[in-house]
């Protein structure tokens, strides 16, 4: 397959007149690299961020071995792509259909859950044959904690309270040939201090169950980097999740493991849209909130842009996006600096949109189109060009 050296190559190239997503195989690589070397456990890839099957064969080819699914959908998917991989079913409320087919034809053997009803759901659903339970069930209790640090809360929807938790996990570990802790501090968790807190309460919880734990999973929130949001070197997440997973009260031989989504994959792809009109500050462009740029829209994520016309040369001014369809919800304030000579008919490449970005596009109004090609340059912002490395001396980041 061609490969562009950037974004103003594939414009000079195609002239497009719909929006165009360009891949970076080895940007997802590089994150991959760098999670199965760094992080002090497993890896699971989180296959909501962004399903892609390449995508999934690159993470795979650089290591990632298990993969974070979270409807039957994506068994199948991830199965289907990947057949020698591990699939973990993540959502803690599932239909017996899904846990049966993907326990009995995908060879799941990891469900996550949060109520008694989850746990005794999980146990019909993978009986054998002859109605004798599973005897290789590996189940987690997912633990409610907070999202304090982190941009986009996910402490509402999932999770069992501290208060009720000994009572499932005693529950739970009559049924698990393996039992395991998991929570989520959020998406995007801009404090290593997130998963501090998150692991404090799991500590509480194993105190007052007094059952042995198999295995600790700190999910996600890893964080990239977008303009505004600058988070610490993943490095310092790493140490201090590290120092207080050895302090638990766990099995000699727990395992830690982490479910990385954003991060693995925001640096994968970047999008070219063209300005279809300009309305004093406002642009509008061929994708939007029904795209690509739903959480542009919705949770006002500000991405990485960039002119890609050689002849604008005035300085930067903040603009506002409008997407193609009919509807008045489909803005994005930003602001998007951006050469304030920019016209109609001018193309801009938005950044790190591998994750939550090319996955949530959707055909509302005739709009979604977009051809994908692969391009050789680094992306927009990084983690992982070796950059983001915290001088010794700096102690902001304690490892108590």
């Amino acid at each position: 397959m061609h490969i562009y050296p950037d974004a103003r190559s594939v414009v000079r190239d195609l002239q497009p007149d719909e929006p165009v997503i360009l891949n970076r195989p080895h940007a997802a690589a590089r994150a991959a690299r760098f999670f199965v070397e760094k992080f002090p456990g497993k890896s699971l890839y989180a296959v909501k961020a962004n399903p892609s099957p390449e995508l999934l064969r690159i993470l795979w080819d650089n290591g990632i071995s298990h993969y974070d699914v979270a409807s039957i959908a994506e068994v199948r998917l991830a199965r289907a792509t990947l057949p020698q991989a591990t699939l973990c079913f993540m959502h803690p409320v599932k239909t017996p259909r899904a846990i049966r087919e993907a326990y009995h034809t995908h060879g799941v053997r990891t469900f996550s859950l949060d109520t008694i009803d989850e746990l005794e759901k999980i146990v019909d659903a993978c009986r054998d044959d002859a109605g004798e339970p599973a005897q290789d069930l590996r189940l987690l209790v997912r633990l409610r904690v907070s999202s304090e640090y982190s941009e986009l809360s996910l402490a509402s929807k999932f999770g069992v309270d501290l208060a009720d938790a000994a009572e499932l996990l005693s529950a739970t570990r009559q049924h698990g040939d393996w039992l395991g802790i998991c929570f989520h501090v959020g998406s995007q968790a801009m404090s290593p201090f997130a998963y501090v807190t998150a692991l404090d309460r799991v500590r509480a919880a194993i105190a007052e169950a007094g059952v042995v734990i198999d295995m600790i999973d700190v999910g996600g929130g890893f964080p990239s980097i977008y303009p505004g949001m600058e988070p610490p070197p993943l490095e310092d997440y790493f140490a201090i999740i590290a120092r207080h997973f050895e302090a638990l009260p766990i099995a000699y031989n727990a395992e830690l493991w982490c479910e990385p989504g954003r991060a693995l994959c925001a640096e994968y792809s970047s999008m070219i849209v063209r300005v279809e009109k300009r309305r004093g500050e406002e642009l509008y462009i061929n994708d939007g909130a029904y795209g690509a740029l739903y959480d542009a829209a919705h949770v006002d994520w500000r991405f990485p842009v960039q002119a890609l016309e050689d002849d604008l040369r005035d300085p930067d001014a903040d603009f506002a996006f409008y997407g193609p369809t009919c509807d008045d919800a489909d803005f994005m304030q930003g602001p998007f600096p951006l050469p304030s000579d920019i016209q109609a008919g001018d193309y801009i490449e938005i950044g790190m949109l591998g994750a939550y970005g090319t996955a949530m596009k959707t055909g509302f109004n005739g709009f979604g189109d977009a051809e994908q090609v692969l391009v050789a340059d680094d992306p927009m912002l990084s983690l992982y060009d070796g950059s983001r490395v915290r001088e010794v001396t700096d102690n902001v980041v304690s490892l108590r």
